[in-house]
């Protein structure tokens, strides 16, 4: 089930550059939204894309194709050409420069073949295809996207990118990416024109908390048992459920639960299966949050072609003991009860709250974040060379990790979750995951 991939190839870069807008744009201020700038937030997220070669594109160049389009798309949305300042209680405003977005072309000396089982999240080598400009990833003052385009050997190409996670979620993303997309087949406008309006998930006025936000909440590890590690300590593995294994922890859930979708099941047997690999005292509070977008919330009325940040993280919480000891069907409940809670109400009460406590980052201690990008689009990102052999999040973190629709080596579609763990921890993680599953699957593992 666990996926790892000895690797190793060399890259040939060329120096980084910036590409700006095509054409001049607005410069302005402009705000972004209380759920924007919220703590949690105030970080990078990682994206890749592996492409084959398509005899349809022969004699264009993936980089120059991209590149162009790139600064087509960016006279749209051109806030992304700028860079972030911070104003007074912490809020973040975009300075719409058009300096433009850190690109680099560059010539890895292997294929897709080489690459093999590779192509998944927590590809090795990652650094490679995603060179780490010094200077370029802090939240203010730097580029807010860095793009990689690797030619390969073969004729295909890996796209990977770095998004200042602030500015867009992960269908605000997919809505950028697919402008890119667009342009780079020959569309003149994007598919979806970009609306800002930030001002509709600001807080209100006067802002005030209606809603429990056990994500948010301060705690302290009395007994030092509940898992909390940085990301130097730990190894990165993604686990494989396909239809097999989907189905044999449905087995586990009992009936009276009515209908479960897969993200809550394996959700409840990520979250359980990673609490007792920490070895958590039964006494300890423990929770799983679980990032719900608010897109066509009732009452919320975000109009199409929002990119900025649109979800919460509603928390499942219960002690160790409970959640370790009783059937995966108790773990399932709790999800379901948390992601119940998602409301127009919810997301104006975490926007009051970050405006009034200002501007958490979510529970560490205890917590484990989780979301959904099965259904975000990441898979359908066509450049004029067809759709990825792989799209979606590069890796995950020390606390969060993600669901992503995938297909094996066999030809399998199920899903993908990549985690990040301490060695031994992850050695007792695959161990349960297993044993989570009816035998006759595990054994085909």
């Amino acid at each position: 089930m666990a996926m790892v991939s000895p690797l190793s190839f060399s890259v040939t870069r060329c120096d980084p550059r910036l590409v700006a807008p095509a054409k001049p744009t607005r410069r302005e201020l402009k705000q972004l939204s209380d759920i924007d700038d919220q703590g949690g937030l105030r970080s990078q997220a990682s994206m890749i894309f592996f492409y084959r070669n398509s005899p349809l594109m022969d004699g264009k160049d993936p980089v120059k194709v991209i590149r162009e389009a790139l600064a087509k798309a960016l006279v749209y949305y051109y806030p992304f050409a700028g860079r972030l300042v911070e104003g007074s209680n912490r809020k973040l405003l975009v300075d719409c420069t058009g300096e433009g977005v850190l690109f680099i072309e560059a010539d890895a000396d292997t294929t897709l073949e080489h690459l093999g089982d590779a192509i998944q999240p927590l590809c090795p080598c990652f650094e490679e295809l995603l060179y780490d400009v010094p200077g370029s990833g802090e939240i203010l003052g730097c580029p807010l996207l860095l793009i990689q385009v690797t030619r390969l050997r073969c004729g295909g190409f890996v796209l990977a990118l770095r998004l200042n996670h602030t500015m867009s979620d992960s269908p605000g993303l997919v809505q950028f990416l697919n402008a890119v997309s667009e342009m780079a087949r020959g569309a003149d406008v994007p598919p979806v024109l970009p609306v800002w309006e930030r001002e509709l998930l600001n807080a209100r006025n006067p802002p005030r908390i209606t809603c429990m936000h056990h994500e948010y909440e301060e705690v302290h590890d009395t007994r030092g048992t509940l898992g909390v590690m940085d990301d130097h300590n730990t190894v990165h593995r993604s686990f494989f459920f396909g239809p097999k294994e989907i189905k044999a922890l449905r087995k586990r859930i009992p009936q009276t639960l009515g209908p479960c979708s897969t993200f809550e099941v394996l959700t409840a047997c990520v979250w359980r299966c990673r609490t007792v690999a920490f070895g958590v005292d039964p006494d300890e509070t423990v929770r799983v949050s679980c990032l719900t977008n608010v897109r066509g919330k009732r009452g919320l009325q975000l109009p199409s072609g929002y990119y900025g940040n649109a979800f919460a993280n509603p928390a499942a919480v219960t002690k160790a003991g409970e959640l370790c000891n009783n059937p995966l069907g108790y773990a399932v409940k709790l999800v379901k009860k948390a992601k119940a809670e998602m409301s127009e109400e919810y997301i104006r009460s975490v926007a009051d709250f970050m405006v009034i406590k200002g501007r958490p980052s979510y529970t560490r201690t205890g917590n484990f974040i989780i979301s959904d990008n099965t259904r975000v689009g990441f898979q359908e990102i066509d450049f004029g060379w067809g759709k990825p052999l792989y799209g979606g999040l590069a890796k995950a973190m020390s606390i969060i990790s993600f669901c992503l629709r995938f297909r094996n080596s066999k030809g399998e579609e199920g899903v993908v979750v990549p985690i990040c763990l301490p060695l031994q921890v992850m050695e007792r993680f695959g161990q349960e995951v297993k044993r989570m599953i009816a035998e006759e699957v595990a054994s085909k593992l």
